[in-house]
């Protein structure tokens, strides 16, 4: 990790002891993030916090607040402006623009919480340019990246990857939109990663969540309580 990772992670000190104790997987949608996370929650009984799940429903009216105090409009844009008539790379710059906005969202549900254990984050808006500086180690943080052949597999076998959640004209168009923004912004966390010595770890399915989830509890094992009997 770069030296001005350290000196921020000084500068946040009164941040607090949840958020500095938490542990992080960041990364790419549909690489298992959430699977792990929950198993490494039941196997060191520590509590897992999952990002998609608080910010599709719980930051909601932060959101609309937000809109109202800055004078936007309060509605959702129409679905075919976000997914069919528009760019991958313009889908990319937004969703990487608005992480540091919904951030701040996920450290106030994390300041609302105490643990005497770490707090397991995970989500692929806990970017490790935001997250560098509130650790004392790169070891507090692991990304997962999915291989694009991983991704169009998880495609076809997940339900909730087939779908937008909204009506579009065009669904194929909207979903060759969503997956090649996904990749780039995988992408971006990867390169962030790497300048920021945070560890990648590449999920292909050659190996099960069982093994890429011990994995990640090797890489976090100094922070992690022993494990929980059964």
């Amino acid at each position: 990790m770069t030296g001005g990772a350290h000196r921020s992670a000084d500068a946040v000190g009164w941040e607090s002891t949840t958020v500095r104790h938490a542990l992080w997987i960041g990364g790419g949608q549909w690489a298992g993030k959430s699977t792990v996370a929950r198993l490494l929650a039941h196997r060191y009984g520590v509590t897992a916090y999952h990002y998609d799940r608080h910010d599709a429903r719980a930051h909601q009216d932060r959101r609309i607040a937000r809109r109202v105090r800055l004078d936007e409009p309060i509605a959702d844009p129409d679905p075919d402006a976000v997914w069919v008539d528009t760019t991958p790379e313009r889908m990319a710059a937004d969703t990487l623009a608005g992480f540091p906005i919904r951030f701040e969202w996920v450290l106030d549900d994390l300041r609302a919480l105490a643990s005497g254990r770490p707090i397991i984050a995970e989500g692929w808006g806990l970017r490790p340019e935001l997250i560098a500086p509130f650790i004392n180690s790169p070891r507090r943080m692991v990304i997962l990246v999915p291989t694009p052949e991983f991704r169009l597999h998880q495609l076809r076998t997940l339900p909730r990857a087939t779908t937008l959640g909204h009506p579009v004209s065009d669904p194929d168009r909207a979903q060759r939109n969503r997956l090649e923004r996904d990749r780039l912004v995988a992408d971006d966390a990867v390169r962030t990663a790497n300048e920021l010595g945070i560890q990648m770890i590449e999920v292909d399915g050659s190996r099960d969540v069982a093994c890429i989830a011990a994995d990640v509890a090797d890489h976090f094992r100094p922070y992690l309580p022993p494990p929980e009997a059964g």
